[in-house]
């Protein structure tokens, strides 16, 4: 998971947002800064939403990657998977309550596993998979 964001010149700063995060963007005094700077607005935008309950929009496959300025920037896939997690429980209208039970846990483990400061394992992260009728994929892609 990535998502792009669109660069412009703002006077002597360089301003990224993101079209998929409406509202995340951030200003950087140099181009050599913006990418730091534009990963830590967009993951503490992707995080809020998650703490706070929401589920972060999908990310459009438009073809922004391809334009001139812009930036990509990849999503950690712990965060990745739990941003994926929540909007499968969503779209099922399963309550965190429901899904733990599904599982044989307690809600507060469900929780955990949406929470972006939890460090869940990918045993219990597959086992909520399949409580959702869905399936963790895990693979590892050279560049």
């Amino acid at each position: 998971m990535h998502y792009v964001g669109l660069v412009s010149k703002e006077g002597r700063h360089y301003l990224v947002e993101f079209p998929d995060a409406p509202g995340c963007q951030t200003f950087a005094e140099s181009k050599a800064k913006l990418a730091a700077m534009a990963e830590d607005a967009l993951l503490g935008w992707l995080e809020a939403h998650l703490v706070t309950g929401e589920v972060p929009p999908l990310v459009h496959k438009k073809r922004l990657s391809k334009r001139k300025n812009t930036i990509v920037v990849p999503v950690p896939p712990l965060l990745a998977v739990k941003i994926e997690l929540r909007r499968a429980r969503l779209a099922r209208r399963i309550t965190q309550a429901e899904l733990a039970r599904r599982m044989g846990v307690s809600q507060s483990v469900v929780t955990d596993l949406e929470n972006p400061d939890h460090n869940s394992t990918l045993d219990s992260l597959s086992r909520a998979a399949t409580a959702l009728h869905a399936e963790l994929d895990v693979r590892i892609e050279t560049l």
